[in-house]
């Protein structure tokens, strides 16, 4: 399926209804959250254990068949400056493989300060360091998925 840069694009790709699912991608895990069917709220789900990209694609599509997904949306590691560096460029390679193995639309969303976001949260919930560690990715990637779900919802509205 398509890689989508632009969440515009990304909206008109998708059907009316149905969840999404949000990623956040790491060297060693992968954060998953997903959406309710009507893309009101994210809610973190798990966290993957990244080993060789079949192995995680695999995770990924059986987590899509399960929940019925019709889209994903990734978070793509931006710099503070705009800039793309090499994570960024990762990222973007594991988006184009995976779109190769993974029917559904997929989008990037800028990821800064998702994890700080997620690690405040988490610090303010009382949650202690160790579950902190266990849950930390999957909270950044509800953090991503909501920020795309909010866009979305403008957009749906009508606004620019």
């Amino acid at each position: 399926m398509t890689v989508f840069t632009r969440i515009e694009d990304f909206a008109r790709a998708l059907p009316r209804t149905g969840a999404l699912a949000g990623l956040d991608l790491g060297t060693a895990t992968i954060g998953v959250a997903v959406s309710d069917v009507l893309r009101g709220v994210a809610t973190p789900l798990r966290t993957v254990r990244r080993t060789k990209f079949a192995a995680d694609a695999a995770v990924l599509s059986a987590l899509a068949a399960d929940r019925g997904l019709a889209g994903i949306v990734l978070g793509l590691p931006v710099n503070m400056d705009g800039s793309e560096g090499p994570r960024a460029q990762a990222t973007r390679a594991f988006a184009r493989n995976l779109a190769r193995v993974l029917p559904l639309p997929l989008a990037f969303w800028d990821e800064r300060l998702s994890t700080v976001a997620a690690e405040r949260a988490l610090i303010e919930a009382d949650t202690s360091r160790k579950r902190r560690a266990e849950v930390i990715d999957a909270v950044a990637a509800g953090y991503i998925l909501q920020g795309a779900l909010d866009r979305l919802a403008h957009l749906a509205r009508g606004c620019a």
